[in-house]
């Protein structure tokens, strides 16, 4: 996520500079923004979208390449990458829950348990349809995480959304993203959850997880959340 270098100064000596973050942070409203804070999970969109040569994204630069959103260990099988060169674009994600709000699936090979859960759960959420492959699965989501190029709202019931969803709130000028956690729901800032706030009864709000997401959660698929979800 962000890259270590180190200067010499006029007098020889080795000074440490400061990591300069890339725009491979991922929010739950699905968009890539630099930050140095880690995620717990990594992830793509189905290839490279990027510019080696740059660490930002130009504003016209349509951030995927295919429909194949998904989300994967930050370590598996002692493989080692650099981030943002010709391979795809890496992406890096809070937590689970988070990639899940942006669209992300899991990925059939580095977490093929977890990712036969959701099938599994999707299909459930999806009136027991058989969901038979990770294109079938992908098709559906990609009609419903995006509007264009924007992230796509869905109006739901707070009530009757499973833990781990999350839904837009408002925030000054702008917008927010909290999870629904039991009775609570927790706002989300790059580095972690913050302090829970109560669950409103009988309220409709704008709906960041995609439907089909929402679905497999309320089947019984479990996500991973950050630490910060259950503080000590």
């Amino acid at each position: 996520m962000v890259a270590a270098t180190a200067a010499v100064t006029d007098r020889g000596s080795i000074q440490r500079v400061p990591p300069v973050a890339r725009q491979n942070r991922v929010d739950p409203f699905g968009v890539l923004f630099a930050t140095p804070a880690r995620g717990d999970l990594m992830g793509n969109r189905g290839g490279r979208f990027h510019d080696p040569g740059m660490r930002e994204l130009p504003d016209t630069r349509r951030p995927w390449k295919s429909s194949r959103w998904i989300c994967c260990l930050t370590a598996f099988r002692g493989r080692h990458r650099q981030v943002w060169t010709t391979g795809y674009t890496e992406l890096f994600f809070l937590d689970e829950v988070t990639a899940l709000a942006a669209g992300h699936r899991p990925c059939f090979e580095c977490r093929r348990v977890e990712a036969k859960a959701f099938q599994a759960a999707m299909g459930a959420g999806q009136g027991g349809a058989a969901l038979a492959s990770a294109d079938a699965m992908d098709a559906i989501l990609q009609a419903e995480r995006l509007d264009g190029r924007h992230k796509r709202l869905w109006l739901a019931q707070l009530d009757r959304l499973p833990d781990g969803a999350m839904i837009a709130v408002p925030a000054g000028a702008g917008r927010a993203a909290v999870a629904v956690r039991g009775d609570r729901l927790l706002p989300w800032t790059p580095g972690g959850w913050g302090k829970p706030l109560v669950r409103a009864n009988g309220a409709f709000v704008a709906l960041l997880t995609p439907p089909a997401i929402v679905g497999a959660l309320r089947a019984g698929y479990r996500p991973r959340w950050h630490a910060s979800a259950d503080p000590a």
